[in-house]
């Protein structure tokens, strides 16, 4: 397989606009968690439940684009700058973005006056990506994956897959998610999947769902090897084919995938699992079956750290994958790994969740779930 390099990245949630304002926010112990009443008002009733989301709001009006597609432009080219891309390389780039919802709940979004003449583009997911493309003037090829929660990790995967067949030398991977408004928060409160005890802590045997959050992320991938670069070193994913809503409480289809994981990496040059950055969304099933699948699929002779980060963001759902994946580039650029919230409860040994940075070392596991239970894991490695 061709080394894949992370050259750049961008991280917009609640924690900040800046891979940098993730990182000081998290090592500070602070979320951006707040009472969701402060963004909707009176449009109902959140019965206390806290969200993420992102505080300049301008960020993600445009006339001409939906606010989705506005977010994924504003993150293109923050990872674009960061990755340095530009000329032939940047024009013929692929853009693979990823997102749950894309612009579905365009019609809801407050303080927007859309074109009209941009209606049925700005009602479409594929919009997410065509945007950049026309933006930027990239004319490589565009698309948008929406496989749930894992929709960004699997764009990522995808980004992996086209350029281990040669396709294209550059991929900008967009994830994005803006689920906040009355809609979407009571479609999810109906499902029954936001917490209800305000529990943020995904293993701890009370907790009783996720605190939902907005996110834009944007990582662009080559394979030149750049020796400062982060590695995609690998991509795998199946499905439960088991519920449109929970996933099998043994967690077996999310074992198999992990499995597999760890039988290629055997044959790579550092085939350690040393971490994991788990999906770990908060509902009390998916912590049972997360837990199980990893306990089965790793058996680790070594300790081996967790870094769930939807403590410090909320669930982005679709751009979570992605989200993750951008904080973790930052942190293995300088061979570090994030720290996690004070206090959260730990599956048992050999997992541990270290609570400040630590030395990034051996390969990190990347696992995203999306509801109807499809199941997607990438691995990492920090640069030599």
């Amino acid at each position: 397989m061709k080394p894949v390099s992370i050259t750049g990245i961008s991280c917009v949630s609640g924690l900040g606009i800046t891979p940098a304002e993730h990182a000081s926010s998290m090592e500070a112990g602070t979320t951006g968690l707040r009472p969701l009443s402060d963004l909707l008002g009176d449009a109902m009733d959140t019965d206390g439940l806290q969200g993420s989301w992102i505080e300049n709001r301008e960020i993600l009006n445009s006339r001409k684009w939906a606010p989705a597609s506005a977010l994924a432009l504003y993150c293109a080219k923050q990872a674009i700058e960061d990755a340095g891309l530009s000329g032939t390389d940047l024009k013929q780039a692929a853009v693979i973005g990823g997102s749950s919802r894309g612009n579905a709940w365009l019609h809801d979004w407050p303080g927007r006056r859309p074109f009209k003449l941009m209606a049925a583009s700005n009602s479409m997911h594929g919009e997410i990506a065509s945007a950049v493309s026309i933006e930027l003037g990239i004319t490589g090829p565009w698309q948008v994956i929406s496989s749930g929660c894992a929709a960004s990790l699997d764009a990522i995967g995808m980004a992996w897959m086209m350029l281990q067949s040669g396709i294209v030398r550059h991929v900008i991977v967009l994830g994005v998610e803006l689920p906040l408004v009355e809609g979407i928060v009571r479609d999810y409160q109906d499902t029954g999947v936001l917490s209800t005890n305000g529990i943020n802590d995904p293993y701890h045997p009370e907790t009783s769902g996720f605190f939902p959050g907005e996110a834009g992320c944007a990582l662009v991938l080559t394979t030149e090897d750049v020796p400062t670069a982060p590695k995609l070193t690998g991509y795998w994913c199946n499905s439960d084919a088991d519920s449109p809503i929970g996933m099998p409480s043994d967690g077996h289809g999310l074992r198999e995938c992990l499995s597999k994981a760890v039988h290629d990496l055997s044959d790579t040059i550092q085939p350690e699992v040393a971490a994991v950055c788990p999906h770990a969304s908060g509902t009390l099933l998916h912590a049972m079956a997360e837990k199980q699948a990893l306990l089965e699929a790793l058996e680790p002779e070594n300790d081996v750290s967790l870094h769930p980060l939807k403590p410090f963001t909320g669930h982005t759902v679709g751009a979570s994958g992605a989200l993750d994946t951008g904080i973790l580039v930052h942190y293995l650029r300088i061979k570090q790994l994030p720290p996690n919230l004070k206090g959260l409860t730990s599956p048992p040994a050999p997992f541990h969740l270290p609570d400040s940075t630590t030395q990034a070392s051996g390969t990190i596991l990347k696992i995203a779930v999306g509801m109807g239970g499809h199941n997607s894991v990438i691995s990492l490695t920090p640069p030599q």
